[in-house]
């Protein structure tokens, strides 16, 4: 039986897409860049910021050291003042966190997401203080896919990995569950297609979150 659901964030609990869209091309803009479209932002996500940053960049054909370092800080800038802008839970979420909680199974988000603002949009979202554990990007934690910070949150709820079950929509979190020796739960509702995850075999697809529940009953 299992315990404990470790979650992904963007794409994952929170569409985001529109949020970071908009920080990114405002990054572009202050370099004289093209804007990119979201289809773009949902393949550069899912590993950290400056990933994010370097793809988009190198879409506009921009690679050059020194001028990425520049544009790392305009996103952070940028992320700060906008990372709330149009974000909202995907449907179904709040019926799959209610059934959760309702059940005394512990909730987390596992993010590469910094966690100031990581901590903000759930809060945002979802009020302060309902999650059980919030674990994003910060110094001294290991970026997924290692998995470090699923591990370091199972820890700290006092949950085996064996009695958790990850939920993520990237090959970043297919990868990151797997290492953790946790059950996986690809999310089709968020930035990646079936292809992608399937090609990771997760314990389980799911289209909808509220096809979690049958899950936790088994």
């Amino acid at each position: 039986m299992y315990k404990c659901c470790l979650f992904d964030l963007d794409g994952t609990l929170i569409n985001t897409l529109a949020a970071l869209t908009r920080t990114i091309n405002l990054t572009l803009a202050q370099f004289g860049l093209e804007p990119v479209e979201e289809e773009h932002t949902k393949i550069f996500v899912g590993d950290g910021y400056k990933n994010f940053v370097k793809r988009a960049f190198a879409f506009r054909g921009v690679e050059e050291e020194g001028t990425l370092e520049q544009a790392f800080a305009a996103y952070r800038r940028y992320f700060k003042e906008n990372c709330l802008y149009g974000i909202k839970a995907y449907d179904g979420m709040p019926e799959l966190l209610a059934f959760l909680k309702n059940r005394g199974i512990k909730i987390a988000v596992v993010t590469n997401k910094g966690q100031e603002q990581a901590v903000e949009n759930i809060e945002a979202v979802f009020g302060k203080g309902y999650f059980d554990r919030i674990t994003g990007e910060r110094e001294g934690m290991p970026r997924k896919p290692d998995p470090a910070p699923a591990l370091y949150t199972a820890r700290a709820l006092g949950v085996p990995p064996q009695e958790c079950l990850y939920l993520g929509d990237t090959n970043t979190d297919m990868r990151t569950g797997i290492a953790a020796g946790m059950d996986t739960v690809a999310v089709l509702w968020g930035f990646r297609g079936r292809d992608e995850l399937e090609a990771f075999h997760p314990m389980y697809m799911a289209e909808d979150p509220r096809d979690v529940m049958p899950i936790l009953e088994k």
